[in-house]
């Protein structure tokens, strides 16, 4: 996510950090190698100029200037900068003090709308919402068709039915009231490009709908072309915010970073990943740290206490403090740590990680790979791994479909990880009795 700008960054303000006291000189150059970063990031020029405007402003003034860190003073004015640039704090929905709140979404073809409308409606739900899914894209039939299957996927009401957009628009009200939704999030149409039969259809349906939140479904990849996109939507039907979907897939930036400043509009979720479950609010805070290589703690947290079972993790915590960590606790332990999602976005999250660990490629297969071999195991061997002996091992690697240099690696990973933690503690008295406390999420 953004890694080409994060890497840009990183290496501009390294450079930085290197100099004592910053002259005009060194304040123009950051700016001019800001600027480039920015035009290569896919940003829109309007955006880049009054970005770089605000940051000289403020690296020029006298507190800078005094500083002991000037800095680590200016990589706060770039990060708060980047901050408001992305939309200043975090937006939310705006709910209808009579139910229903109604959500419509627009957007072109292939921007990933109806798979959004999906996830924010389990996203909704668990918040404890009550959405209903309504199929207004009659233009492809199959669009219909898959709202009604991620509607079954998170357990939320479907309503379409084969008349007008904007008929479709009524009966989802009807049907709202009826079943006691307070919630309902309208998919509409799409269309490769931007035409007059498209925004004619939208209005359509909006006078219909009257909904309180219209939202532009944007593909994050497309770069500073989403400011294009999001001006002609906002001048035909007028838009309350911006979903920017496949945001993990963009080394760039270039539409987060254009989009609220040209536009006006904040973001208010991206999507993260192909899974339902990868689809979140949209926070410029943590967004602008990740930018500058800081990680995101909070979001990382979010995700383990989400993921985490708390009574599998004081179980956990019991077993380690016992020093009974076995194969099968660790496959437990695995499993949780799955539902975070991908290996590389957790890796991204985390603050002070290196660059070659970022840039290392990580194939969540080899996780895969880890839970076949565990699987192939006796609950004898998940125990007391030290019977794994060669003939052994040999039935492990054919029943997990992998190597016998797998299962050897695996248990040489698992003897150390046993030994560090041995190391740390745990299974025996920390100091005056106490025991250290553990290293697991959310604890």
């Amino acid at each position: 996510m953004f890694d080409a700008l994060s890497e840009r960054f990183e290496g501009i303000f390294g450079r930085l950090r290197s100099r004592g006291r910053l002259t005009p000189k060194d304040l123009d150059e950051v700016a001019r190698e800001i600027r480039l970063a920015l035009i290569e990031a896919d940003v829109n020029l309007r955006a880049i100029m009054q970005f770089i405007a605000r940051v000289k402003e403020q690296a020029s003034g006298a507190e800078v200037a005094k500083s002991l860190s000037p800095a680590q003073q200016v990589i706060k004015i770039v990060h708060d900068e980047l901050v408001a640039t992305l939309g200043g704090t975090t937006g939310k929905l705006t709910m209808s003090p009579k139910p229903p709140t109604v959500v419509m979404l627009a957007g072109l073809q292939g921007s990933g709308k109806t798979t959004a409308a999906g996830k924010l409606a389990r996203l909704l739900k668990a918040q404890g919402l009550q959405p209903l899914l309504v199929g207004a894209d009659l233009q492809r039939p199959a669009a219909v068709e898959q709202l009604r299957i991620l509607a079954e996927r998170v357990d939320v009401p479907f309503y379409s039915e084969q008349s007008a957009p904007a008929d479709v628009a009524r009966g989802a009200m009807e049907e709202a009231a009826r079943l006691g939704r307070n919630v309902v999030i309208v998919d509409t149409a799409g269309r490769l490009q931007i035409d007059a039969a498209l925004m004619d259809e939208l209005r359509g349906v909006r006078d219909v709908a009257m909904p309180h939140n219209t939202l532009l479904v944007v593909d994050a990849m497309t770069g500073q072309e989403a400011v294009n996109v999001a001006e002609a939507f906002n001048d035909a039907v007028g838009l309350d915010g911006v979903i920017l979907t496949k945001i993990d897939g963009d080394a760039r930036g270039g539409a987060a970073l254009s989009v609220k400043e040209v536009v006006g509009k904040p973001i208010l979720f991206a999507g993260t990943g192909e899974n339902l479950e990868d689809f979140e609010p949209f926070h410029p805070d943590r967004m602008a740290s990740r930018i500058l290589g800081m990680g995101d703690v909070l979001t990382l947290i979010e995700k383990a206490e989400e993921a985490f079972d708390e009574e599998q993790v004081r179980k956990a915590e019991a077993i380690l403090r016992q020093g009974q960590f076995d194969l099968d606790d660790f496959l437990g332990q695995l499993q949780q740590v799955k539902k975070m999602g991908p290996l590389q976005g957790v890796i991204g999250m985390l603050p002070g990680v290196p660059k070659e660990v970022k840039d290392a490629q990580i194939d969540d297969r080899e996780l895969a790979r880890v839970e076949a071999i565990i699987h192939s195991m006796t609950m004898e061997e998940r125990r007391n791994p030290a019977i794994v002996n060669g003939s052994r091992r040999v039935r492990i690697a054919r029943g997990s479909g992998t190597t016998t240099s797998d299962v050897n690696n695996l248990l040489k990973q698992f003897k150390q990880m046993q030994q560090m933690m041995r190391g740390m503690g745990f299974g025996r008295p920390g100091k005056k009795g106490k025991r250290p406390r553990l290293p697991v999420p959310g604890l």
